[in-house]
């Protein structure tokens, strides 16, 4: 008789270790597939992750390197050394901006002013700038003791939709428009809506300020939008008016380089470059170091947090369903060889006698495998069926597991200041935690469906287990003569 039809008859007639196989050969399936799939999904959110959030490469000066130089040149002078930034240059912005991967880039530059036929939103505690308040304000000269007196925060900005507040979400337009890149040379503005209805201005008015460092510097500022910030402002906000994010204003980079003063023409303070994948980001830097930009002087920054973030729980999960796929096809080879071994001992005579009556080794050994691979192959299709359904449970479920105990140490770290102090409350811990519920939500659950490459990676690896567990107890039997077979078994 052919080993194949044995095969099917033997099948046959020992139903019930049949069905015992295939139950936990399905069963092996099951945790495979549902370990391919998870990481195929995993794979497939990464790397939607990594287009859609990119990541950003900041060019700006090296503040410790400038630090280290003004130390260098007063070691020798009295009082103490006078940090002194060095802009960038737009020719030096550009530049790297032509290099591949970069998205899109920002200009900003921070400046401070004085309202001048307007009031600004008064702190808690302030009191008027003109009589009492001495603040120490952003950008600019700064005068006598490297104080100033200011009650606006000027933003310039090569487009507003691309400065931290508004990419953020924190901020957005409520009326009119932002600053756009056309805007470059102009004097408009975007104010904040709060300011806007306490002076009861509009789109199309005008509004006039003074640089914070030099009185003789005014601007006429055209109102080209309103926007409105959800932001609370920090702590110092309560003392000094210009901290109040009601009192900030965004410009195009060339007017806030007017009030900073001539010095300032053709430069910017930090450039942000967004990268079209993250991926990229040590590509495009190695790139940029190429250029003629003194690196001695400026640094590039990467910044991809929200991407970690992101992919840290995903990468988590994927390397969990690695390991089991690993050790379930391990472990269930070996339970399946034992299964197996012990169905091939009971059936020695049976190999005894068709060995004795001239049936060749190789073809028992077949009926064997036969045997174990239709199962194999039933296992495989029932597998397909049960395995989708158990891999988006097993995979959001430790996702969200993940993603929880990500959240929890990122809120941890952050809110601990140096030392390993707490931060109060709105600090930077807080700050950071929140940006990371932001991209959490993104990847609350993966996308896990079944696809024909799974499917035929987990019928090759079902028929190499099944050959394997066949196999391998066969050769311990048909080693043996058949008379030495018949003679133990009697």
């Amino acid at each position: 008789m052919n080993f194949l039809k044995r095969a099917f008859w033997s099948m046959k007639a020992k139903k019930g270790k049949t069905l015992l196989q295939l139950v936990i050969f399905t069963v092996i399936c099951v945790f495979v597939l549902s370990g391919l799939t998870i990481q195929s999904a995993a794979k497939a959110s990464s790397e939607l992750a990594r287009q859609e959030l990119g990541g950003s490469v900041t060019l700006q000066v090296d503040r410790e390197a400038a630090m280290e130089k003004q130390q260098s040149e007063q070691s020798e002078s009295d009082g103490p050394p006078q940090f002194t930034s060095t802009p960038i240059s737009l020719d030096d912005a550009e530049s790297i901006a032509a290099l591949d991967h970069v998205q899109s880039y920002n200009y900003s530059v921070s400046a401070s002013a004085n309202a001048e036929d307007f009031d600004i939103i008064e702190s808690s505690t302030s009191t008027d700038s003109s009589d009492t308040e001495s603040e120490q304000a952003p950008g600019g000269d700064q005068g006598r003791g490297g104080m100033v007196q200011a009650d606006l925060t000027v933003n310039g900005t090569l487009t507003s939709d691309e400065a931290d507040s508004f990419s953020d979400g924190e901020a957005e337009i409520v009326d009119g428009r932002g600053i756009e890149e056309s805007d470059a040379g102009s004097n408009v503005a975007v104010i904040e809506q709060t300011l806007a209805e306490e002076n009861d201005l509009a789109v199309g008015d005008t509004i006039n300020i003074s640089s914070a460092s030099d009185e003789d510097t005014t601007q006429e500022l055209e109102i080209v939008g309103i926007y409105e910030t959800s932001s609370a402002g920090s702590d110092q906000a309560m003392n000094f008016s210009f901290l109040n994010p009601y009192n900030t204003i965004y410009v195009p980079y060339t007017a806030a380089n007017t009030l900073k003063g001539e010095d300032y023409t053709d430069t910017v303070e930090s450039v942000t470059y967004q990268m079209d994948d993250a991926e990229n980001i040590d590509a495009f830097i190695a790139a940029a170091e190429k250029t003629d930009v003194d690196f001695d002087v400026y640094q590039l920054d990467a910044n991809d947090d929200l991407y970690q973030q992101m992919v840290g729980p995903i990468e988590n999960v994927a390397s969990f369903a690695k390991n089991i796929v690993y050790l379930v096809t391990i472990a269930g080879a070996i339970i399946l060889a034992l299964i197996v071994m012990l169905s091939i001992r009971e059936r020695k005579y049976e190999m005894g006698v068709l060995m004795a009556i001239g049936e060749k080794k190789w073809k028992l050994a077949g009926q064997f495998i036969t045997e174990i691979v239709v199962i194999a192959i039933v296992a495989v299709g029932l597998s397909s069926i049960f395995g989708n359904p158990i891999a988006n449970v097993l995979g959001n479920q430790l996702l969200d597991q993940q993603t929880t105990a990500s959240a929890e140490t990122a809120s941890t770290s952050m809110q601990q200041g140096p030392g390993g102090g707490m931060m109060g409350g709105g600090g930077p811990g807080q700050a950071v935690s929140d940006a990371f519920s932001q991209p959490s939500e993104a990847i609350s659950s993966l996308n896990i469906n079944v696809t024909w490459e799974n499917i035929l990676i987990l019928g090759g690896i079902g028929l190499a287990v099944a050959i394997i567990a066949a196999l391998i107890p066969s050769i311990s039997i048909l080693r043996l003569q058949p008379k030495n077979i018949l003679t133990k078994q009697e």
